[in-house]
């Protein structure tokens, strides 16, 4: 199970990245493994849609079970059936890099990390960070 305490700890990690690195304003949010929320945190800079996004990237990612690389993957080889996707799944599904599952050492399914705000690419560096600054894995879908 994710704790609070450790979906805290990923969100302000991954901002600290992000602010480090001098990316873009970043938001940050956290799910556990059933898609429920346990921390959001967001650049007082960033835009005003990042909260919905970064849930978009972490659902997504639970829905299907993979991080969002193999989502982007997937999307292209069957673009129709990712796009349907977003009717079905609640929080909505975004097939870019940035939406990242959190798994345990022994590779058990803890949760998801989505951030939106610089590019995908950025967006997935910071999550890979602040899963691996609460000492957990990251998968990313790669």
């Amino acid at each position: 199970m994710l704790a609070r305490k450790q979906a805290s700890a990923i969100v302000e990690a991954a901002l600290g990245h992000g602010e480090n690195a001098g990316f873009a304003p970043l938001c940050v949010v956290v799910l556990d493994a059933g898609g429920h929320a346990l921390a959001l945190g967001r650049d007082e800079r960033a835009s005003i849609s990042r909260p919905e996004i970064a849930t978009a990237k972490a659902a997504g990612c639970l829905g299907m079970g993979f991080g969002g690389r193999e989502i982007a993957r997937r999307a292209a080889a069957v673009p129709n059936f990712i796009a349907a996707l977003n009717t079905i799944f609640p929080k909505g599904i975004l097939p870019v890099p940035g939406g990242v599952l959190i798994r345990d050492g022994a590779g058990v399914l803890l949760g998801a990390v989505g951030i939106s705000g610089d590019t995908s690419d950025n967006d997935e560096i910071c999550a890979v960070a602040g899963i691996a600054a609460a000492g957990l894995v990251a998968d990313t879908g790669a």
